[in-house]
Formats: C-alpha cells, sequence, structure tokens
C-alpha cells in the first residue's frame, strides 16, 4: 500500500531512497496530536523544482524536531492573492485539520499560506484554534499558537507584497505595449512573433492564405463564401480544423491583424474586482497623441482593417428583444443599386428587387387590395440613372451642397481610414483641453502647485493641444473634388465601383425616384422620359409656397397697419 501524495512527490523529482529517508514513503496513522498536513505552492513556472524540493526537506527536518509524521503533502500551483481563484489542494489540507486528521499544518513561508491578508489567515485560525490545531511556518518559525499577532503582520506584509507584484508586472507590460511589443498570446493567422523579438512578423506558410482572405473580404465577399472556397481548396486553420465563417469573422475584427497592439480591458466580477479574463477591444492601443501603437507587420493596413469592419458591420444590426450578451442578427444585402431609391407611382411604397425586374413590394406581399402595381426592367433603370445622375453632378457648382453631401458620404465610404483618424484626434484634442482647465484650477483656484511647476506642465499641454489642432486641421480639409467636375472623370468614378459604391454615389444625390405609370401595355416611351427624380438639392415647393403664402401675409399685416 503507497500513500497518496506518492505520484506528486516523484513528479517533484524526489527518489524513491530519499522518500524513505524523509519519512514519506510509507502511509502514516497514529493519534492527530502526532500526525500533520505539509502544504507546498508553486506559484509560478519559474520556481525550480529544486527549490521546491529544498522546501520539503526544510519542513520534513522541522516535523522530525517536532516529533510529527507527514500525513499527507499537498501540492498545487495556484495564486495565493487572487479571491476568485479556488485553491483546491489548499482547502483539502485545512479540512483535513477541522476532519481531525491531524493537528498541525506546516509551511514554508507565510507567503505561501496566503498573500490575502488577516481577512483570510484570521478565520484561518480562528478555525484552528477551536480544533486545538496549530499553523506552523517553518522559515519564520512562527507557531500559530504563540505568534499569532505577528503571523498576523506577516500576512498583511504579504497582501501589500502582492499588490506591488501586480503593479510592477502591469506596468512593464503597459512599457512593453507602450513601445510597440507584442504583449503575448496567441498571434492571428498569418502573422507569428519570433521569441526575443517582441515584433510581429509575416508567417510564411500562413501569410498567403492570410492575405487572399482579407482581399476577399475587401471585395465585399461574406465569410461563409470565403470559408466554403478555402475548405474546398484543402486549406486548414492553423490547428488543423476547417475554416468556419466565424473564424473569418474573429480574424478580421482582431487589431493585431492590422499589425497594431490590441487595447485589452480586464473584466471584473460583481464587486468591481479585477479578474484573469481579458477582452480585446475592436480598437487598437493609442499613443499620446491618438496615434495607433504599431506592432510590426500586419497581414492588412489599418485602413483596409477599418473597411473591412465597415463592410462586415453594413450585414448586420443589433437583435431586439435579447438580453443575452451582445446578439447581431444578418441584414439582408441589397443586390441593386434603386433599393431604398425607387419608389411606386400608385401606392408610394418600394419598388424593390424582382429578379428582372423592380416592381411593387407591396403588391407583391399584400396583392391587388393594396396596389395596383409597377414593374419595369432593371437593367434599363439602371443605366438611365446613371445618365441622369451623371449629368445633374456636372451641371451643379463645386460648393453646391450634393457636391460637399458625395464629399462626406462617397468619400468617406472610400477613405474610412481618415474619417476614424479624425474621430481619435478630436477625442484626444478634447481630453488635452480637458487637462489644462483642470491644471489651471489646480494652480490659481486650488493652489496645489508651484508656479515652475505649473508653467512645465502648461507648456506640455500647450504644445500637444497646437500639435493636435493642426492635425485636426489638415484632416477638415475639404478633399479634392474635381473628378466630379470633368465628365470622363465622373464616369470613371461610376464605372470602378461596385454595387456599395454606386449606391453611396446616389444616395449622396438623390433621395427618391418614381416612375410614371405605363400609358398601355408595351408603352415605349423612353424610360428618362419617365424617370422622376427628387434631387437632394432642390428646393421643396410646398416649403416654398408656404415661405410666400407668409411673406404675403406680413406684407398686408404692415399695410393695414400703416
Amino acid at each position: 500500500m503507497e500513500r497518496e501524495d506518492l505520484p506528486a512527490l516523484r513528479a517533484l523529482g524526489f527518489k524513491d531512497d530519499e522518500l524513505k529517508e524523509l519519512g514519506l514513503w510509507e502511509p502514516v496513522t497514529g493519534d492527530p496530536t502526532s500526525l500533520a498536513e505539509m502544504y507546498l505552492r508553486r506559484s509560478k513556472k519559474k520556481d525550480t523544482l529544486a527549490a521546491l524540493r529544498a522546501m520539503v526537506r526544510q519542513m520534513c527536518a522541522q516535523a522530525e524536531r517536532d516529533r510529527i509524521k507527514i500525513r499527507h503533502v499537498w501540492f498545487e500551483q495556484k495564486s495565493a492573492s487572487k479571491a476568485y481563484v479556488r485553491r483546491e489542494e489548499f482547502e483539502k489540507s485545512t479540512a483535513a485539520i477541522a476532519a481531525g486528521l491531524s493537528k498541525t499544518l506546516y509551511v514554508f513561508k507565510t507567503s505561501r499560506l496566503s498573500r490575502r491578508g488577516m481577512g483570510q489567515v484570521g478565520l484561518l485560525l480562528d478555525t484552528f484554534e477551536e480544533r486545538q490545531a496549530r499553523i506552523f511556518v517553518v522559515a519564520e518559525h512562527l507557531d500559530s499558537r504563540t505568534s499569532r499577532m505577528i503571523l498576523a503582520f506577516l500576512s498583511e506584509q504579504a497582501r501589500d507584497q502582492a499588490k506591488d507584484i501586480a503593479e510592477f508586472t502591469k506596468l512593464g507590460i503597459d512599457a512593453h505595449k507602450a513601445e510597440g511589443r507584442w504583449p503575448g498570446g496567441v498571434t492571428p493567422y498569418g502573422l507569428e512573433c519570433p521569441k526575443g523579438t517582441g515584433k510581429l512578423r509575416h508567417l510564411a506558410s500562413e501569410y498567403p492564405t492570410a492575405r487572399r482572405i482579407a482581399e476577399c473580404l475587401l471585395a465585399a465577399m461574406v465569410p461563409a463564401k470565403i470559408a466554403d472556397m478555402l475548405n474546398k481548396e484543402g486549406k486548414r486553420t492553423r490547428k488543423g480544423a476547417m475554416w468556419r465563417a466565424q473564424t473569418i469573422i474573429h480574424l478580421a475584427k482582431s487589431v493585431s491583424w492590422a499589425g497594431l497592439i490590441p487595447n485589452r480591458e480586464r473584466a471584473t466580477d460583481e464587486n468591481g474586482n479585477p479578474i484573469d479574463k481579458y477582452f480585446r477591444s475592436i480598437e487598437p492601443l493609442m499613443d499620446a497623441k491618438g496615434v495607433p501603437i504599431s506592432g510590426g507587420e500586419g497581414v492588412v493596413t489599418y485602413d483596409e482593417f477599418l473597411k473591412i469592419n465597415a463592410l462586415i458591420s453594413g450585414r448586420s444590426r443589433a437583435a431586439s428583444g435579447s438580453s443575452i450578451g451582445n446578439k447581431r442578427r444578418g441584414v439582408r444585402q441589397p443586390v441593386t443599386i434603386m433599393t431604398g431609391l425607387f419608389k411606386c407611382p400608385h401606392c408610394g411604397g418600394p419598388l424593390g428587387n424582382g429578379g428582372r425586374n423592380y416592381n411593387c413590394r407591396n403588391r407583391a406581399v399584400m396583392g391587388e387590395a393594396a396596389c395596383t402595381g409597377a414593374a419595369t426592367t432593371r437593367p434599363r433603370v439602371d443605366d438611365a440613372m446613371a445618365q441622369l445622375w451623371t449629368g445633374h453632378i456636372l451641371q451643379l457648382a463645386p460648393d453646391s451642397e450634393t457636391i460637399q453631401n458625395i464629399a462626406r458620404r462617397w468619400l468617406s465610404y472610400q477613405d474610412p481610414g481618415k474619417e476614424a483618424r479624425k474621430r481619435q484626434v478630436s477625442a484626444v484634442l478634447e481630453s488635452a483641453v480637458g487637462r489644462e482647465m483642470k491644471l489651471q484650477k489646480e494652480f490659481f483656484v486650488l493652489q496645489k502647485m508651484s508656479e515652475e511647476q505649473f508653467e512645465s506642465l502648461r507648456e506640455q499641454v500647450a504644445a500637444q493641444i497646437a500639435e493636435l489642432k493642426a492635425e485636426l486641421a489638415q484632416l477638415s480639409k475639404e478633399a479634392d473634388l474635381s473628378p466630379l467636375m470633368d465628365p470622363e472623370a465622373l464616369t470613371a468614378i461610376w464605372n470602378s465601383e461596385g454595387m456599395e459604391g454606386r449606391r453611396a454615389l446616389l444616395k449622396a444625390a438623390v433621395k427618391s425616384v418614381t416612375i410614371t405609370p405605363a400609358k398601355h401595355k408595351g408603352d415605349r416611351t423612353p424610360i428618362l422620359d419617365r424617370l422622376v427624380v427628387t434631387w437632394r438639392d432642390e428646393k421643396d415647393p410646398a416649403a416654398l409656397a408656404a415661405i410666400d403664402k407668409a411673406m404675403d401675409l406680413v406684407e398686408r399685416t404692415r399695410q393695414t397697419a400703416a
């Protein structure tokens, strides 16, 4: 019959002969006052097995001096400072004391027992006192029966040390991240972080496939179709599994895929205390100027990353009526450029995609009682709208509202990185202005700092504000709209865009389009003559009539008063 803790002792590197010499070879029984539990904790893997074996030898030597035999050695590798970490072996060792199996618990140091202070150690001492048991700390020669106050002080000291260790660790991690060093963990598909470099670089075996995925996403291909294509070609993930749509989405939403340092947010428990769980934000870590911090090479650029995520977000919406998680539902993507703009002449409802035609959706869904219906072929309407749009844009002045609208909508669609950078700079500028106001309050109102310190800090904040204002002014400059004034360039812009791009161009200039009813079956009236376009820069006739009526009323009132 062998001891229950023999596998753990052998895992620590003890030979059978040494275990026999230490009295840890055969199971022991007897009076609980002559038996003891031994608790051994390894906080990190860097604690060598040789050091752990030395601790066991010293505790066994103390037990021999006390003429006590070790009933069981409890070993685990867990943190002693985190309240949310359950230490099963520690609980078993104290449970054995509470059950009356032994009367002594040997630990090497107070910090090995607990780093949670008297909140935990005090309750443990009360329990042991009720059982007429004790804790003996070998390295510090402390017996809980005679040195309770000292043990309480050392347990609080161990708790403070744990806070310092956590603070220094966080400081080191933050410093590495600020320098653009990879914080650790699994790198995104297509990238690697060679040991000792701290920088991301392309992984030759994965990068071609990763870049192909990125190009498919930029071409607005849905993740499910990309996964199906890769699986048919026999391509597999890093772990050898088949590709899934969700895998593609997770990859696309990782800022590390763009070679940037991720901004991790630490999760908390119900009381607001941090736990060992982190959530990686879709936003990258920014420096003091609001610029994303690069961690090396990426599969995509930051601008491509923003465009991919804008395309993915546009295909889903927040699910209503669900209180569980961050649920989203897919949105059916339009396959026509006129979706949402084309209106039925009879009921005013939408003329939507009906295969080869645009037809009244109210008639298709609710029948003839809802609308008599209207239909026309898609290609000729799309071609006609391209002509009407081009002709209308060329007639406008460069400073017209429609041209500026195109600059805001279409150019932001083309260059999402610039728009995102403008938002980031604006947020950082607002924060810097707030710090400047707080600094002035600290000096002029509260008088908490010297004039030299105030001037030094004020100059730094003022320089940052001036730099941010200059960058924001540069980003806010109007884009070059000269291509919108040239017929050939304008046509080239339209032809170069896909469905989403053409829809963005139309929406920037068009409110709605209505088709006049056909005069008879087979009416050959040119489609250009039947389309009635309401442009965004047109004045509302009803509003103009109301203004004229109001002006007439004002004039009559003035004449009556005269």
